[in-house]
């Protein structure tokens, strides 16, 4: 039986140092969530050496973890009604801190395939509360600031997951990178309940929408297994895939009537009646996808085809921060004052000319030239998420905040997993296109082709290792050119991204302000 919504009642702004070590608490905690769902990737291979299995069975570690929390995240909105605020983000923490003692337990794969998929689900709601009580932390004024701390972790964890995890890999040993999760939850738990638990939500009794649930995890689980898997089972020629796809479309248009009709639904997909909301949260789920797909690209392209190790590709990867953290709390501080939507688009342009800087790689590219673009894109990254952020959850009131930033979330993680495997997916068709290409021009009548193989042939090697030094270089080439494609038509795409932005509209003094609804 659902009892009626109680009234709304305002916590005032944290104060001093009470503030801060809540901005640190609930921040570590999102460093945490963020960092665990690209930690194990570097680690992939010594946790499947390690339990006996495949690298591509290992897969499922990354797999399991992605699809629970997929379907966790826009269930937020609804278990704060029934739970509370603090009760549900401190369950949240305690439970991830639990699970991943039992990843770094777990004595097989099966094992910690389950318990990796319950660290995802009790990850779901953590992420949007963390940015719902930072931002009831801070008066309205400096609701800008507020995201400005908690972007920094979003932006930062995911680059510096597999530097991490490549280290403690190396040199301690794999279930670390579960281990270290427990002090900072520790942390984060204890600051956040001292501060926290006398500003609890309003809770009210929610029936439980069962079939929106169900559908919600059909359809979901069945897309995002698709994307993970689809690459390793040759897409749409594998009658899995194509089993998937189609339970995931179905699923969703099920999903779509079932929630918009019902008088509880477990997702509010109302939100996409306002333009501010939907343009911003597809704006930001767009922009992360190609960013995702980016970082995931850029590492990959370097260790096989440039001779990187996991820690130098790591060690590009990394300036990504610097000029991010430095830049992100002028952002913050006057976005209340600046239209965010002018800032939205000076970091789409700014990523755009990151990417096309990018396109102008080749083989001889050296550390400097490959580091300069990361480093600029510190810039971009600073003016991304603080303006969307205010944009989607501007002018909603303080009780649709948790649901609004559950929703927008989970379009933005969505959105990140069809980025990398639409980006490795094109990555590879791309360099099998150019390598047909440059194939045909290894020929006798090729001047160039010819020296190289006589050059190479004088050098002592036999007429098929002279020919496998050949397609060695045509293979290395070929996938040069296919990262250029991949980096340009990705620069165009932040340009053409630029106009979804100006479809929200403007706040009156500001939309920083109406982004703190979410507290007062």
């Amino acid at each position: 039986m659902a009892t009626a919504a109680p009234a709304y009642v305002a916590h005032p702004p944290l104060e001093g140092a009470a503030r801060v070590w809540g901005t640190i608490a609930l921040s570590a905690a999102t460093f945490m969530n963020v960092l665990d769902s690209s930690i194990a990737n570097v680690s992939l291979p010594a946790i499947s050496g390690d339990l006996g299995v495949s690298t591509t069975q290992g897969t499922w570690v990354i797999t399991s973890f992605a699809v629970a929390n997929a379907i966790a995240v826009p269930l937020t909105g609804f278990m704060t009604q029934r739970f509370g605020q603090v009760r549900l983000f401190m369950a949240s923490v305690i439970l991830f801190m639990v699970s991943s003692l039992l990843c770094g337990l777990a004595p097989n794969m099966t094992t910690l395939i389950l318990f990796r998929a319950l660290q995802g689900f009790v990850a779901g709601p953590m992420i949007p509360l963390s940015q719902t009580l930072l931002l009831s932390s801070y008066p309205r004024a400096k609701a800008g600031l507020a995201m400005a701390m908690w972007s920094m972790t979003t932006l930062v964890a995911p680059v510096m997951g597999p530097l991490l995890g490549g280290w403690i890999t190396d040199n301690i040993s794999w279930p670390w990178i579960f281990y270290i999760n427990i002090p900072v939850g520790i942390v984060a738990a204890g600051i956040t309940w001292a501060l926290y638990r006398k500003r609890e939500s309003n809770t009210h009794k929610v029936p439980i929408d069962a079939i929106g649930l169900a559908l919600l995890v059909l359809w979901v689980g069945s897309m995002q297994l698709m994307l993970d898997k689809g690459k390793e089972l040759d897409w749409f020629h594998s009658p899995e895939i194509v089993t998937m796809a189609v339970i995931a479309v179905v699923g969703f248009a099920f999903f779509l009537i079932w929630e918009l009709t019902d008088k509880h639904p477990v997702v509010d997909l109302s939100l996409f009646k306002r333009r501010n909301f939907w343009s911003g949260a597809v704006a930001t789920a767009v922009a992360y996808g190609l960013f995702f797909g980016n970082v995931v690209l850029l590492p990959l392209w370097l260790q096989q085809w440039m001779g990187y190790t996991a820690t130098q590709a790591g060690m590009i990867m990394a300036p990504v921060g610097l000029l991010a953290i430095f830049f992100s709390p002028v952002v913050g501080l006057t976005v209340a004052k600046i239209d965010p939507r002018r800032y939205a688009t000076f970091s789409f342009l700014v990523f755009a000319l990151v990417l096309w800087m990018r396109s102008n790689f080749n083989t001889q590219a050296d550390f400097v030239t490959i580091i300069i673009p990361t480093i600029i894109q510190g810039i971009a990254m600073a003016f991304f998420f603080i303006p969307l952020v205010t944009i989607t959850l501007s002018g909603l009131t303080p009780d649709r905040i948790p649901a609004a930033s559950g929703l927008s979330n989970f379009l933005r993680i969505t959105a990140g997993a069809m980025g990398t495997s639409i980006t490795t997916t094109l990555w590879e068709n791309r360099a099998a296109l150019h390598h047909s290409q440059l194939a045909e021009s290894v020929n006798p009548g090729n001047n160039a082709a010819a020296s190289a193989m006589s050059g190479l042939a004088s050098s002592g090697l036999s007429t098929e290792q002279v020919m496998g030094q050949i397609n060695r270089i045509v293979d290395q080439q070929a996938f040069m050119l296919a990262t250029n494609d991949i980096f340009y038509a990705s620069a165009i795409l932040f340009l053409l991204l630029i106009p979804l932005v100006w479809l929200a509209k403007p706040q009156r003094g500001g939309a920083g302000g109406d982004a703190a609804a979410g507290a007062h």
